[in-house]
């Protein structure tokens, strides 16, 4: 069988070497399933403690992604086997995909992701913890979850606050699609390269001089980086989500869900394709997801990413017993008829005590699969 995920050491200057890892999965845009996520993890950790090897780079095989998201298929079946609970094998999934994206989030070297091409849900969650975050002319990323009834996890109470006021609630309210110039903006990028450069920064990479201080070999990176990106910045595309902002934010002021559920939905968008599809998108979307989303982001303002981890992952076990993922990727991946059936026509009509339960942890402290991150 071909490795769902290829390693590779490639030589560099003064004896190092670059740690090479490549999703391959083409044929499922690089999705992420349990077997890759436990093929990456034990290989990070050892990168990590191999003196010999001063950066990691992570890419996605085949042009057209680097990663769609996570295998929700196969979540999907187990939470058929086992209605009303969570199922086993959807908490292992969630634990385990969440430790590989804290240990991207805080490795203690520099970390490149190229996110070329479609960057969804947990492909996002890869890209989003490199210290050296690129994006390319094709990149297309989103964090779609309201379209299948689950919500923005992978870090996503993290991230999605460091945006600009009501950018990170709105982009995960309507899994509204960002580029590369949208990606920069709102900070899930660090520098843009085309995708045809890739061959040629990858040999720059292995030129470059590092040696065992930490810190200077982050900076040797990111001036190689910087480079590339300054040289490119006319292949940027458009903006959407800065000529948006001012208007995202008088959407999403107000502190009441139903009030900013409303406010996007009636607003006339005219000829504006990017914010109607944003629009439909949530119109379409699951009414249970856009309270979590909610209520995600403000009990997340004020956590470590560590504790927002914690919370996603007790929230994404919630969300495997209530019914509601399971039929929206019913709808969406398995019988594709594109019509779930949610249990809600609109937020108002989602009960508190169920939003509340989704945010209630099902262990203690001391039993929470990841009380050891962060610590």
């Amino acid at each position: 069988m071909t490795d769902k995920v290829i390693f590779e050491e490639l030589s560099a200057h003064n004896g190092k070497k670059i740690g090479y890892a490549r999703l391959n999965k083409v044929r499922s845009l690089n999705a992420l399933d349990l077997d890759m996520i436990q093929a990456l993890m034990p290989q990070l950790l050892a990168w990590q403690n191999d003196s010999t090897i001063a950066a990691v780079l992570l890419d996605g095989e085949g042009d057209k992604a680097f990663c769609a998201g996570g295998d929700v298929v196969a979540m999907h079946d187990a939470m058929v086997k086992a209605p009303k609970v969570t199922p086993e094998a959807v908490e292992v999934f969630f634990s385990e995909e969440y430790r590989l994206d804290y240990l991207i989030h805080t490795f203690h070297k520099p970390f490149i992701v190229w996110g070329n091409g479609i960057v969804m849900g947990g492909g996002l969650g890869l890209l989003c913890g490199g210290s050296h975050r690129i994006v390319t002319e094709s990149s297309r990323i989103a964090m779609p979850e309201i379209s299948i009834g689950l919500y923005p996890d992978v870090g996503g109470s993290w991230f999605l606050n460091k945006m600009a006021p009501g950018v990170g609630l709105f982009l995960g309210l309507t899994g509204a699609s960002i580029n590369a110039m949208d990606a920069l903006h709102v900070k899930l990028a660090d520098h843009f390269i085309p995708h045809e450069q890739k061959a040629g920064f990858i040999e720059q990479l292995l030129t470059l001089p590092f040696g065992e201080t930490v810190s200077l070999n982050h900076q040797k990176l990111t001036d190689l980086c910087q480079q590339y990106h300054q040289q490119h910045l006319a292949q940027l595309p458009a903006a959407n989500v800065k000529p948006h902002e001012a208007l995202i934010q008088q959407l999403t002021a107000s502190d009441n869900i139903a009030q900013i559920y409303q406010a996007i939905l009636n607003h006339d968008c005219g000829e504006d394709k990017w914010l109607a599809r944003a629009q439909q998108t949530l119109n379409n979307g699951s009414a249970l997801t856009a309270c979590l989303v909610f209520e995600q982001l403000k009990r997340g303002a004020s956590k470590t990413l560590a504790e927002c981890f914690r919370m996603e992952l007790i929230m994404s076990c919630r969300c495997a017993s209530t019914g509601e993922f399971q039929e929206g990727v019913r709808a969406l991946l398995i019988d594709k008829d594109q019509n779930p059936n949610w249990q809600y026509a609109s937020v108002a009509d989602v009960p508190a005590e169920l939003v509340e339960h989704c945010f209630t942890s099902p262990w203690t402290d001391e039993a929470h699969p990841l009380k050891g991150i962060g610590k």
